[in-house]
């Protein structure tokens, strides 16, 4: 049934984040202004804290899923066999393994219900995190190359103001050592 729900978890939340922003531009104006621009889809999917961020993730609730996983073979294996084994087995035999087909389908919600709200509270910290530390990252980039506005969502940028490849690289060279943050 579920076979990667994390996964699945971790594209909605990125979709919907890059719904608020998306695209980087850099240009001088007339006036001496200096106007760049960042994709922000970019970052989320292409940067090292979101790719550590990511694993962290997959790490922390891949037992879970996969244990809910096996639960869910469990319920359709007791399901299987009730519909194959159960015009033999008397009525009350029948009503109780319906009843522990109910149980084990209710506790499988249940914890099913558990894993997502615990996935979807802990990918947004992560999220959040990383975000905080992209936008300080392109505050430095702004400040080294004297930016005056850096737009991170826009219907169109001309690649020549695109700044999404020296964030990218700042992002990774201020990426703390795996295993620490």
């Amino acid at each position: 049934m579920r076979t990667t729900l994390y996964k699945q978890a971790i594209g909605t939340c990125l979709f919907a984040c890059l719904a608020f922003g998306a695209v980087g531009v850099y240009a001088q104006s007339t006036d001496g202004t200096r106007v760049a621009a960042v994709n922000s889809d970019r970052i989320l999917r292409e940067s090292a804290p979101a790719k550590a961020a990511a694993a962290k993730l997959e790490q922390e609730f891949s037992k879970r899923d996969h244990d809910l996983q096996d639960m869910a073979q469990r319920l359709k294996a007791m399901s299987d066999s009730l519909d194959k084994s159960g015009t033999t087995l008397s009525p009350a035999d029948r009503a109780d393994k319906q009843k522990q087909i109910a149980q084990l389908d209710a506790d499988f919600q249940r914890k099913q219900r558990e894993f997502q709200d615990d996935l979807n509270e802990r990918r947004n910290e992560e999220l959040a995190a990383v975000l905080d530390r992209a936008n300080k990252v392109i505050k430095q980039v702004a400040e080294q190359n004297h930016f005056d506005l850096i737009v991170q969502e826009a219907v169109y940028v001309s690649p020549r103001i695109d700044i999404t490849d020296q964030v990218l690289k700042a992002l990774a060279a201020s990426t703390p050592a795996a295993g620490t943050n």
